[in-house]
């Protein structure tokens, strides 16, 4: 028993003849085609890119805009008599170091001898 109307029959047909596929296929092409239309519709009324004179150039300096060069140094911790301790809130709140102008000597700049070892180096890392 056929149940199909003649409409879904011709429908079936056409698309089992590839004349859905050739229809489909034009009508993603130029959807395609619109889309790349409308962007270049779109770009065109975006401003020009800048010149290479109207650029931001660099500083005559070597440095960076709002780089700094300064040096660190650990903050005399404050000392107590003994009987009484010392609360977090009677530390300074610059995090223990201070800024110095002189740079550290070579001295205090190495590693004092003690090999921490890194993670999987098969050392102790306790300078054994």
């Amino acid at each position: 028993m056929n149940t199909l109307s003649a409409a879904e029959v011709l429908a079936a047909g056409v698309w089992q003849s590839g004349l859905g596929q050739v229809l489909g296929g034009i009508v993603l092409v130029a959807i395609l085609i619109g889309a790349f239309w409308l962007g270049y519709r779109i770009r065109d009324r975006e401003s020009d890119t800048p010149k290479p004179e109207e650029q931001p150039h660099r500083p005559e300096t070597d440095q960076l805009p709002g780089e700094m060069s300064e040096y660190r140094r650990p903050e005399e911790m404050p000392h107590t008599d003994g009987e009484h301790r010392l609360m977090p809130y009677q530390l300074k709140k610059s995090g223990g170091t201070e800024t110095s102008t002189d740079p550290p000597s070579e001295e205090k700049r190495k590693w004092g001898g003690i090999s921490s070892g890194g993670f999987g180096s098969g050392g102790t890392g306790h300078g054994d």
